[in-house]
């Protein structure tokens, strides 16, 4: 049996960026930032940060939380990925 520090390159508790991409709307950041908050704690003093893609029809976003364990992060992930507005999450 594996130990999470052994199957992990990440030492925790950590500072962790997490990307979501999806379309271009009015609430694609809140969810993204409701989705993750139901997890984790974000970063203090790292804003979320948003960036539409260059023809304006897509974005990403980027919240950074303080991460305590892997478990932790794959939640945030299949949370992300079982969003419907979610397209990608890195």
């Amino acid at each position: 049996m594996t130990s999470e520090t052994e199957t992990s390159l990440l030492e925790f508790p950590c500072r962790f960026p997490i990307k979501a991409m999806g379309r271009q709307n009015d609430d694609f950041e809140s969810v993204v930032k409701e989705i993750v908050s139901r997890h984790a704690n974000l970063w203090p003093q790292e804003p979320i940060r948003c960036t539409p893609s260059k023809a304006g029809n897509f974005v990403s976003v980027t919240a950074v939380v303080n991460a305590q364990s892997k478990d932790q992060l794959d939640a945030i992930y299949q949370d992300l990925t079982d969003c419907e507005q979610v397209l990608m999450a890195l």
